[in-house]
C-alpha cells in the first residue's frame, strides 16, 4: 500500500483538524481526539496529527491512483479549512 506524508506548516494544525473531521464525520468514518484525527475513505486513510508549529498529515491508499487522488482531496479541503492562512503542502511519497 502507498505512503505519502506532508508536514504543514501552521499553528492552527488541531482547529484544521477539527473543522475537517467534522466536515466529514457525515458520509465518512472518523475519529477525532484533540490534536489528532483518522478519516476512513473507501480506498485509503487519512491520518492527522497536530505540533505545536506544524500539521503532519499521513496518506495511505490502496493503489498509486487512490494515493493521487486522496492527496487532492486532503489539500483542497485542508485549504478550504485554512480560510485566509495560506498552507503550503508537499506530499512526500
Amino acid at each position: 500500500m502507498p505512503i505519502s506524508r506532508a508536514e504543514i506548516a501552521t499553528e492552527s494544525g488541531a482547529k484544521l483538524i477539527k473543522r475537517l473531521c467534522k466536515h466529514w464525520t457525515h458520509k465518512l468514518e472518523v475519529e477525532h481526539e484533540e490534536g489528532e484525527g483518522r478519516v476512513a475513505f473507501e480506498d485509503g486513510t487519512c491520518l492527522m496529527q497536530a505540533e505545536a508549529d506544524k500539521l503532519v498529515v499521513a496518506i495511505e491508499a490502496l493503489d498509486e491512483e487512490s494515493l493521487d487522488r486522496l492527496e487532492g482531496v486532503v489539500a483542497n479541503h485542508l485549504e478550504r479549512m485554512a480560510g485566509d492562512e495560506e498552507l503550503v503542502i508537499v506530499w512526500e511519497n
